[in-house]
């Protein structure tokens, strides 16, 4: 089943947070809607056969790289992760193998499904938390702990429960009782995970990761008696009766199925990998991580924990600035599969003035609800957001072009005393103009020498 996001709809959606880059939005737009057209094939023969269009996407740092394929997953709901080539270095040596990528791509997907299957059990768990609460209240212990006897309570009895548990159900929902202290038969922390983390060298993180799971399936949870209170008792038992409502094997199935269908990796600096042709020993973190690319962007299995999983229909995103390498500097195969690619403009001054003022997180937006908070009211003025945007533009190109980023920096410099001083603006307009630019950041500007420390 198709959704209602199509290609037009999901670029205006990216248009509300990135600005520009109109070519690397048609792009991924038409990625995501091709992988719901092949869902929505069904039984088709020809389904297993549709294969991700891969993208590399080439541009400088800060014009949206990263935010495109994380804003188009959000929207997506669909499992994301973010990794650095650079990270990862050639099977046999010390480091991060490729196919953690795909690790914790599952564990994304696996954070995702249980919220949603959180929320579809979480009226269930509330009543049974509920009826729980309401044992330790009465009896000091749950249903689970009370001894059966049949003629251990009598009908006249059995009335005047019912009447005490009524009374003690209004005043649970009406959040009376929540200093309460009731005993519980609570959990203990596991402790093996301590040996295991002494264990632990750098880059085995999956290794230590999996050796705990295993210890704490041999070691059970031991449980004590413990005074808490009602409020600390309802979330210990929330918890426990979430854990029996959701069947783990289901969510695991499902997880599997989101990361093979709906994942997405956005691997960045793919162009610290490339071979620039030189000679000499190879290098681990090149070359060879190219290598170990390939396979799970061709199609491959990837066993885990939790199931293998295969990656034919994972999208793909690389990206990077490619202003020494080029992308015929990647091994032949790897390019192969990647058959989109899409150049990113860099930014110029009417781009910096609209990434201040117009996406719905923009920076200005951030800075006058930050400091609101202090009752400092920010205002700003198109000449301010000019002044700025001059600014970010000359600094780019002086030092360095490291894009939208460069906002970050001087946006930060602009509003530095109201930050640290705001008893001093507080209750009064700040108005951000030409002059108020000039005037904060002006011999900065000037002095080349400083600003290349500072801005």
């Amino acid at each position: 089943m198709l959704s209602e996001f199509k290609p037009t709809e999901i670029v205006r959606h990216l248009d509300g947070f990135i600005i520009g880059q109109a070519d690397a939005k048609r792009a991924v737009a038409i990625a995501l809607r091709n992988r719901e057209r092949r869902l929505a094939l069904g039984e088709h023969p020809l389904r297993e056969e549709i294969h991700p269009k891969n993208i590399i996407m080439i541009g400088p740092t800060g014009v949206g790289k990263t935010e495109i394929a994380r804003r188009l997953a959000k929207m997506a709901n669909a499992p994301f992760i973010k990794v650095e080539a650079t990270k990862y270095t050639e099977v046999g040596y010390v480091g991060r193998d490729v196919e953690s990528m795909i690790r914790d791509l599952l564990m994304t997907a696996m954070k995702i499904v249980r919220q949603e299957f959180e929320e579809r059990y979480k009226e269930d768990a509330e009543k049974r938390t509920e009826e729980r609460l309401l044992d330790l209240l009465l009896s000091g212990k749950s249903a689970a702990e009370k001894p059966k006897d049949e003629n251990a309570v009598t009908s006249t009895e059995d009335d005047d429960e019912a009447i005490a548990r009524d009374i003690f159900r209004k005043k649970l929902r009406g959040g009376k009782l929540e200093d309460r202290e009731v005993e519980f038969r609570a959990p203990q922390a596991a402790s093996p995970q301590v040996a295991v983390q002494m264990m632990a060298i750098p880059g085995m993180e999956e290794i230590e990761n999996q050796m705990q799971n295993m210890l704490g399936d041999i070691f059970p949870k031991k449980r004590e008696n413990r005074k808490v209170s009602i409020a600390q008792a309802r979330k210990l038992i929330y918890q426990e009766e979430l854990e029996q409502l959701i069947d783990q094997e289901k969510l695991k199935e499902e997880a599997i199925r989101r990361t093979e269908n709906t994942g997405i990796v956005f691997i960045d600096e793919i162009d610290k990998i490339a071979s620039r042709g030189g000679k000499g020993s190879p290098d681990v973190s090149r070359e060879g991580v190219q290598r170990d690319i390939l396979p799970l962007v061709e199609g491959s299995t990837v066993n885990t924990r939790h199931g293998a999983v295969k990656t034919d229909h994972i999208l793909f995103i690389a990206a990077g600035a490619f202003h020494i390498a080029a992308v015929t500097d990647l091994i032949p195969e790897l390019q192969g599969r990647f058959p989109i690619r899409v150049e990113l403009k860099p930014l110029n001054k009417e781009d910096y003035v609209s990434i201040l003022k117009t996406p719905k997180n923009a920076l200005a937006k951030q800075y006058q609800a930050l400091l609101s908070t202090e009752n400092v009211n920010i205002q700003f003025e198109n000449s301010g957001f000019e002044a700025i945007a001059e600014i970010a533009y000359e600094m780019n190109s002086r030092n360095e072009n490291i894009g939208a980023r460069r906002l970050h920096t001087i946006l930060e410099k602009l509003f530095e005393k109201p930050s640290f001083e705001p008893e001093k603006y507080s209750g009064k307009d700040v108005v951000v103009d030409r002059n108020f630019v000039t005037s904060e950041l002006g011999d900065i500007v000037k002095n080349q020498d400083l600003s290349r420390f500072i801005l």
